[in-house]
């Protein structure tokens, strides 16, 4: 279904992207029930509900990953990308 759509889509299309956003559209054609729109790189929380201190958290823990990847990399002299 939807949700496995854009995981899979995540994981293929732009997997070093920690969060975005997908446009989804649900169709009444049985060929094609679920197709993807667009992806956003840029997606925001606009007239979204969410929780924010799992939001917070998630950011936390992916900055606090980076900057530890970044430290190793800068030790063994490598370009972080």
């Amino acid at each position: 279904g939807m949700l496995n759509l854009v995981e899979t889509s995540h994981h293929r299309l732009c997997p070093d992207v920690p969060l975005v956003g997908w446009d989804v559209v649900l169709s009444a054609d049985e060929k094609l029930p679920v197709c993807l729109l667009e992806v956003n790189l840029s997606c925001n929380f606009f007239r979204g509900s969410f929780d924010r201190k799992v939001y917070l958290d998630f950011l936390e823990d992916m900055v606090t990953d980076l900057q530890a990847k970044r430290l190793v990399a800068d030790r063994e002299g490598k370009k972080f990308r």
